[in-house]
């Protein structure tokens, strides 16, 4: 039986928290029962479920492909038209990894959303951003949510040229035009335009479908979940929504809905064979934790929790006779937490924790709690 003639390249798992709703497992499972030789996981702006995901497809024999949705700020050939910088939502594009150099720049640029930007507003990154960390990546061009999108459905053609040349050049034969078919309004808009930039400039265009829940019986919970994410309900007609086409289409219907365009469909393939990495398994890298005397991990920790269990049963006046369950509990979660290799985080987090802890205690009078007294011997 032949593999399918289509493979997803936007998909968005459970780690698109609060939005993605397509469990790893039932992803592949999917992907075996449509005979999908490949498929890219998308979530967006974080690469939570890259190793997992990687791992779980590669041993069912299905091709996994890294990537990211990730946001995107508006370049230099919006500003005239645009709201201030920091107050208009930012444009969206994919990239998916090729090779190692790509999956260490998309780490760095994933990274660099979160540590610029501020809150409230969502992580993002700049074109500058994407000029320093291109190689290794292609470049799915965001169809009506993407930058050229955005200038198309404004009405401002040139300036979707000129950002359409500005990715080219970023992402030289590795940009690809990216075409959606949801039934939104931004797509009917959208479309003939990015299609017939496409083909003035000879770039590829490439069909996808904007995956978020497994299958059309799935729209409302996962409605449902969106209104939860975004504390409001159902009935606000303001809120963010999805469509009922926002599911893991099948190949065949993916070939169905782009009958007039199959090379579209054709380049999934396409990119599919232009994308060889996979991630692998490593052992977590932890940094040192320095104790004042030299001891190790284990008994820096083991000192500090006897030392804390001791006060607290000091404080609550507890006997020995009835402190004894607490504190065989403690022994087996030290086991437990030593037997892991877990030593170091733990303390790790415990020194973050007292740091805050008193660091809002000074600033805000009443604020926070005393730092703790079992200090592991910083």
């Amino acid at each position: 039986m032949p593999l399918a003639d289509f493979v997803h390249l936007r998909v968005h798992t459970a780690y698109s928290l609060s939005a993605g709703a397509i469990p790893t497992k039932e992803l592949v499972a999917m992907c075996k029962a449509e005979r999908m030789p490949a498929v890219a996981v998308t979530d967006t702006g974080n690469l939570f479920g890259a190793l997992e995901v990687a791992t779980t497809c590669a041993a069912s024999g299905i091709q996994p492909i890294i990537g990211c949705e990730i946001a995107l700020e508006h370049n230099g050939a919006s500003e005239g038209s645009r709201p201030e910088r920091g107050f208009c939502e930012p444009d969206r594009i994919v990239l998916l990894v090729q090779n190692e150099a790509g999956y260490r720049n998309l780490l760095k640029l994933v990274s660099r959303s979160y540590l610029a930007g501020e809150a409230p507003t969502e992580p993002s990154i700049t074109f500058s951003d994407l000029a320093r960390a291109s190689e290794g990546l292609l470049c799915l061009a965001g169809g009506p949510r993407g930058p050229i999108g955005r200038f198309l459905a404004e009405g401002q053609a040139v300036a979707a040229e000129t950002v359409l040349t500005e990715l080219a050049d970023l992402f030289p034969n590795r940009l690809y035009v990216e075409l959606m078919r949801h039934g939104t309004p931004e797509e009917a808009r959208t479309e003939a335009g990015l299609v017939e930039l496409a083909y003035r400039h000879g770039l590829p265009l490439v069909a996808t479908n904007d995956a978020y829940f497994p299958d059309r019986d799935f729209y409302e919970a996962h409605d449902a979940l969106l209104c939860v994410a975004e504390t409001t309900v159902v009935a606000d007609q303001e809120r963010k929504r999805l469509t009922p086409h926002h599911f893991f289409r099948s190949a065949a219907e993916m070939r169905e809905l782009f009958a007039d365009l199959p090379e579209a469909c054709d380049n999934t393939l396409a990119i599919a064979r232009r994308c060889s990495f996979i991630p692998q398994p490593r052992q977590p890298i932890l940094p040192a934790f320095p104790t004042a005397d030299g001891i190790d991990d284990e008994t820096a920790l083991r000192r500090a929790a006897r030392v804390g269990l001791d006060e607290r049963l000091a404080r609550f006046e507890i006997s020995e006779t009835a402190a004894t369950p607490y504190r065989e509990r403690l022994e087996f979660e030290l086991d437990t937490i030593v037997g892991m290799g877990f030593a170091g985080y733990f303390l790790i987090v415990s020194d973050i924790i007292q740091w805050a802890s008193a660091r809002a205690s000074r600033s805000v009078p009443g604020v926070g709690r005393e730092p703790a007294r079992s200090s592991p011997g910083r």
